[in-house]
């Protein structure tokens, strides 16, 4: 498609080396699409094209989202108003979902995603979660009966094809835990990326780690519980200090820690405000304080399932992501 204004200037961010074949270097900071609750495609639409005129060029998206189509026109609507001068100029993830977690159902599933999509690839393609369900439609939360072994060697193999074939020019893993990444790292192509936070771990096998929801801000789990983030006194008493946001503080030592991150926001002024993270540091007094903070995992893959049922193919410590 030809361009018909001036190319928005990405922002001044770093970008990540993958230990992929064909891979591009994946854009250290990225926008998401995720949200528990059914968003307008319209709205999903211009959100994307928001990002995008801000100056973010990492996209994530997946089939459970709904957001595919949507994040594609915007992509095609950028370029033509020549915000982008082409959709190689973005790095674009999806997912595979529980449902499609089957080695026959992998290539299908892709094959709708970049059709979804209009593109010819996604730069990253991830496993969702190391939970596998039956196939057929996607809902959530699913039945505990569909929860089946999950056959993670046959499966990588699949995505590996993927590779390939070109329509991924990277394959990952997401919500993967030390002993789930053990059963696809010996494959002849590695997961290029985990997005989950187990630093030490994927440093020491070439993983690269991305960081989804950093600001815990979404309710997964239906829980009712605020973001643990936001609401921390601790950051807010340093973005006070250093004239900066509670986001921008936790988002800036994200950055710091070599973790790229995928952060959601509808709202044009606050993903400006999310970029806002380079040009200065946090002090190694701050950096102190950060990492006091404890942690508290919102997600867990028994939030994929309704309460009501029982787990009659898999054990219930199978499925689930707590590392150990």
């Amino acid at each position: 498609m030809a361009s018909t204004g001036t190319a928005a200037a990405a922002v001044p961010e770093t970008e990540v080396a993958l230990r992929s074949g064909g891979a591009r270097p994946m854009p250290a900071v990225g926008v998401g699409t995720a949200s528990p609750d059914p968003v307008a495609h319209e709205a999903t639409k211009s959100a994307v094209l928001a990002a995008i005129e801000v100056g973010f060029r990492h996209l994530d998206t997946a089939c459970m989202y709904g957001t595919e189509r949507p994040l594609g026109e915007a992509v095609a609507e950028a370029v033509r108003r020549g915000l982008v001068r082409s959709r190689e100029e973005l790095f674009v993830t999806s997912k595979l979902w529980c449902t499609q977690c089957h080695p026959d159902l992998v290539l299908p599933a892709l094959r709708q995603t970049v059709e979804n999509l209009q593109m010819e690839y996604v730069d990253l393609y991830l496993i969702h979660w190391p939970v596998c369900m039956k196939p057929g439609p996607i809902a959530w939360p699913t039945r505990r009966e569909d929860a089946v072994p999950f056959d993670f060697e046959g499966v990588w193999r699949a995505m590996e094809g993927c590779q390939r074939l070109g329509l991924a020019r990277a394959i990952g893993v997401s919500n993967f835990t030390t002993r789930h990444l053990d059963r696809v790292l010996a494959a002849t192509i590695p997961p290029a990326v985990n997005q989950r936070t187990l630093r030490a771990y994927c440093a020491g096998k070439g993983v690269h780690v991305a960081a989804y929801s950093p600001l815990g801000g979404q309710d997964w789990s239906r829980e009712g519980a605020g973001s643990a983030v936001l609401g921390s006194e601790v950051l807010a008493e340093i973005a006070r200090a250093r004239g900066k946001t509670v986001a921008q503080v936790s988002l800036r030592w994200i950055y710091e820690q070599g973790v790229t991150w995928i952060v959601k926001s509808y709202n044009k002024e606050r993903l400006k405000k999310n970029l806002d993270i380079f040009g200065w540091e946090l002090t190694e007094e701050d950096r102190q304080k950060i990492s006091k903070i404890p942690q508290r995992k919102f997600l867990t893959a028994t939030a994929l399932f309704s309460p009501e049922g029982e787990f009659t193919s898999v054990d219930l410590s199978e499925t689930d992501i707590v590392e150990e």
